[in-house]
């Protein structure tokens, strides 16, 4: 069987198949471009799902909270894309954003963060707030409601073909041991770890973040302990999809355009994120996050590309079967957040 197994890679998989990037030559790999090319796809693999884990934070907080899932996070992701488009346009016909690039960020990520905030407040206020005390299907039927009005509201806004986004980055990149790493994807980097890490220290060390924790652990004693259970929900309702805007502007900045539908391929792909973590685990959104990052973009640099998604989520079955709760969930009722 052995002998079969290695028969059928070589068959399919022959040496000439791992060839230099972008290379005329389709000589063989040699050890050094080899752990060149392997260091550009982790590169790549921590970019990808450093924007995965993002997004998967909102799913994952909402879950930990309400214990439903925000199926109009991906709407909420792609409005935060398209407010980032917006200011960042107007701001570059103003001038302002080669005068004051860092400032410039900070404008387009905050107005981008703050609206769909606001957006999230009002999702929970009309789609969640009123069924809380019903079936869960009711809450599902109602998120998906939201989704689809959210959807065909950018839709008819933003219209239905690519809209280009500003480049800003430029083609300026580092190089680093034979791999190269973009201002763009340095820049996405750091700003994804800097938000994650400001997460877990709110929710940590912050007293709002105590009661988001005595909430997710148990309404009942968290409201005799005075904690307002309905301000700490709009709040997660305020953070989650305020990360998920952040993405939606990263993915702009850095493919170079946005559509009304994009949100829901990167939905799919965060929600997987967040059950192979751990639905309701911070840190199991971001590990998700970072392994369907990988795997993808792994999988896409020697294998057929085409199956990447099918190899995505039968990674997630596999993980699943083994440990239904996720990598880092918990499988009972314990502090989700």
């Amino acid at each position: 069987m052995a002998v079969s197994f290695f028969w059928f890679l070589y068959a399919n998989f022959p040496p000439s198949a791992f060839t230099l990037p972008n290379s005329n030559e389709g000589r063989i790999l040699n050890p050094m471009d080899l752990s060149s090319f392997l260091l550009q796809q982790i590169i790549n693999a921590v970019f990808l799902g450093s924007i995965y884990s993002l997004i998967a934070l909102g799913y994952t907080m909402v879950y930990g909270i309400i214990e439903l899932i925000n199926f109009a996070h991906g709407e909420l992701f792609t409005a935060g894309a398209f407010i980032g488009l917006i200011v960042l346009t107007a701001l570059q016909q103003i001038g302002f954003v080669d005068a004051h690039f860092v400032l410039t960020m900070i404008i387009v990520f905050g107005l981008a963060m703050a609206y769909v905030a606001v957006l999230g407040v009002a999702v929970e206020h009309v789609a969640y707030r009123p069924l809380r005390a019903s079936s869960r299907l009711s809450a599902l039927l109602s998120a998906l409601g939201m989704s689809i009005f959210l959807s065909n509201g950018m839709m008819l806004s933003q219209g239905v073909s690519d809209r280009p986004y500003p480049q800003v980055f430029g083609l300026e990149s580092i190089e680093v041991m034979g791999a190269r790493i973009t201002n763009g994807q340095i820049f996405i980097i750091l700003l994804a770890v800097a938000l994650m890490i400001g997460l877990q220290l709110f929710v940590h060390r912050t007293r709002l973040g105590k009661a988001m924790r005595a909430t997710a652990q148990n309404k009942t004693m968290a409201r005799i302990l005075g904690i307002d259970i309905d301000m700490t929900i709009r709040i997660t309702f305020m953070i989650g999809p305020a990360l998920g805007a952040a993405a939606g502007v990263m993915v702009g900045l850095y493919y170079g355009a946005v559509r009304f539908d994009m949100g829901f391929i990167f939905m799919i792909k965060a929600f997987a994120a967040a059950i192979l973590g751990g639905i309701g685990s911070i840190p199991g959104a971001m590990l998700g996050g970072l392994i369907i990052g990988t795997i993808e973009v792994m999988w896409a640099a020697f294998l057929p590309s085409a199956w990447k998604d099918v190899t995505t989520f039968t990674v997630l079955i596999l993980v699943l079967y083994f440990r239904p709760a996720g990598l880092l969930g918990e499988s009972s009722t314990e502090v989700r957040v």
